[in-house]
């Protein structure tokens, strides 16, 4: 079976859409086979959303969705923390496609950029926030090149936001940010999924 960290997959594209609603918003987003969680947003992601939302209440800053798949993280993201601008990179050009789609379709285009790139090949600015659900089914190596190269990205006193679930590697991870950054904290926490918190 074809994984979604994949350039450019093979399956024959058949194209959904779901709406999500946050709070009074709602979105609507396209997804397709060979993308991650394509028939509805996850229960990590939504985690993640709700726990960087409740954090950073009036952020002003540069955020980069990394590994963003067809975009619901940086699109709620950018539509919520009002005074953002969001990037948002992905290896998959699929998922890059929809992305661009969803970007339009959530009225977002104004404030978002899209970058092709496997982790950090093809990113060089540096932002004041990195959010992330790493594609733990490419590898450890490719997790961990995420947390290494999120840390070489953020701007001082810069903030990553990492999901995962126990089972997938959640202690390793702490380990691995903790030895990156000095610091990681467990900011979020439900249902086996855990949401740590970075500070550069």
């Amino acid at each position: 079976m074809e994984h979604y960290f994949n350039q450019n997959p093979t399956t024959e594209k058949e194209i959904y859409k779901f709406d999500w609603n946050i709070g009074e918003e709602r979105f609507y987003f396209y997804t397709s086979n060979s993308v991650f969680s394509k028939s509805g947003m996850d229960f990590g992601s939504m985690l993640l959303v709700e726990t960087v939302i409740e954090e950073n209440e009036g952020f002003s800053g540069n955020i980069l969705d990394l590994g963003c798949g067809y975009g619901p993280i940086g699109i709620i993201l950018a539509k919520l923390l009002k005074d953002s601008t969001m990037n948002m990179s992905d290896v998959n050009e699929r998922a890059l496609e929809l992305c661009s789609m969803n970007i339009k379709e959530n009225k977002v285009e104004a404030k978002v950029k899209v970058i092709s790139s496997a982790a950090f090949e093809n990113i060089n600015e540096s932002f004041d926030m990195i959010v992330t659900n790493p594609p733990i089914r490419a590898g450890k190596d490719t997790v961990f090149s995420f947390y290494e190269g999120a840390y070489e990205h953020l701007n001082k006193n810069g903030k990553l936001y990492v999901v995962i679930q126990k089972k997938q590697g959640a202690p390793s991870t702490k380990t691995k940010l903790e030895s990156l950054f000095g610091n990681c904290e467990t900011v979020g926490k439900k249902s086996g999924y855990f949401i740590f918190r970075a500070t550069k």
